[in-house]
């Protein structure tokens, strides 16, 4: 894009009154950004208010400073391209939502499984789920979103912590392709526990924003950008997440955009179970395994075969002390009245349990298994 193509669109996207609806409809009157700036004042007049006519007519201060910051991103990477509204490159899914964004930043590698997945010709699940899970909530978001990737799925999410970012974890180990849509500027990344997992999510896949260079994490942006998680899925999974998750936003909206949801169940007794209860009891659809997921999208090939998941534990014989445990968490006291054993006979198992992965210490004193693989 040339430096005065850019400088339009940036101009349009910063002019402060007109957002995504309006840009659409000076848009579809003129054709492209530059073309807008390029009326007159009686013209911008008669499509809208004088007001708006007066705020196209005078450039932001901010103007300047972000098309030379914009130009210096692009020039400092290959895989780093701005594309508005109309481009080819643009989204093909997003263009079926309420609110396409009239410009997106992108940052990661241009593949066939990645070029496939922007021209909504391969399958997208979002992944999404609480910013805080219990173990057995990240053991899940990385089992099923591996056997996704695994699958040839895109795994679509938040770059948050907790479910997110083990949903893109789950889909690079699985050789899959995710995409984070982050409610940022690409030139700087959130939360910074994620800068790494950021580079290997660019060299494997992409990283989207709606926003603006320099944009920080302001508290708003990131209900919005829930809209776009969902827009470039056919359906959105919810692992885990409380009655008043930002989780709930995305699966709402996907919902609305006339895609699947599926919500996987936990304990009754856990506050991050509730809200994937509440969407069940909606409507969602319950799903135990990965493959619950890929024969309702069709996924080619899913029928076939059954990729592990998370959910697929308690199978075969397993240590008496496991049973014991159950799924939920469960303090000592309580697992010696099931089991008999003295407190140090507990915890030397329990300490064993914990190096070998299958049981997870949290706080308040309480223990619980985690998903085997």
């Amino acid at each position: 894009m040339e430096a005065a193509e850019l400088r339009a669109w940036l101009r349009l996207c910063l002019t402060p009154g007109i957002g995504n609806l309006g840009a659409r409809k000076l848009l579809a009157a003129w054709g492209s950004a530059q073309a807008v700036f390029e009326q007159s004042p009686a013209a911008l007049k008669q499509l809208g208010s004088e007001r708006l006519a007066d705020a196209l007519l005078t450039e932001p201060e901010s103007l300047e400073a972000l098309l030379q910051t914009t130009l210096a991103w692009l020039h400092g990477a290959d895989n780093r391209r701005v594309v508005p509204l109309g481009d080819a490159a643009y989204p093909a899914a997003l263009l079926d939502i309420e609110d396409p964004p009239t410009m997106l930043y992108m940052m990661g590698a241009l593949t066939p499984q990645t070029q496939a997945a922007i021209e909504n010709k391969a399958s997208c699940l979002a992944i999404v789920g609480s910013r805080n899970p219990t173990p057995q909530g990240a053991a899940n978001a990385r089992a099923f979103a591996r056997a996704f990737g695994e699958a040839g799925l895109c795994v679509v999410s938040g770059l948050a912590l907790g479910v997110d970012g083990a949903a893109h974890e789950g889909a690079l180990a699985g050789g899959g392709v995710t995409i984070a849509v982050v409610g940022t500027g690409l030139d700087r990344v959130y939360p910074k526990q994620h800068l790494d997992l950021a580079h290997r999510i660019a060299s494997q896949g992409l990283i989207i924003s709606e926003f603006p260079l320099g944009t920080p994490p302001l508290t708003a942006n990131f209900p919005k950008r829930n809209r776009i998680i969902s827009g470039l899925a056919q359906g959105t999974l919810v692992i885990e997440a409380a009655l008043q998750s930002g989780s709930l936003i995305t699966a709402r909206l996907a919902a609305e955009q006339g895609k699947d949801v599926f919500a996987i169940p936990g304990s009754i007794h856990s506050p991050q179970s509730r809200g994937c209860h509440a969407l069940i009891k909606q409507g969602a659809k319950l799903v135990e395994s990965a493959q619950d997921v890929l024969e309702e999208l069709k996924v080619p090939g899913s029928a076939a075969s059954s990729p592990a998941t998370a959910a697929d534990i308690g199978e075969g014989i397993e240590p008496p002390l496991l049973t014991a445990l159950g799924f939920d968490p469960v303090s000592l006291d309580a697992l010696q009245a099931r089991t008999g054993l003295s407190t140090a006979q507990l915890q030397s198992q329990l300490l064993a349990l914990e190096m070998a992965g299958e049981v997870a210490r949290l706080p308040g004193g309480l223990f619980q298994r985690t998903a085997a693989g």
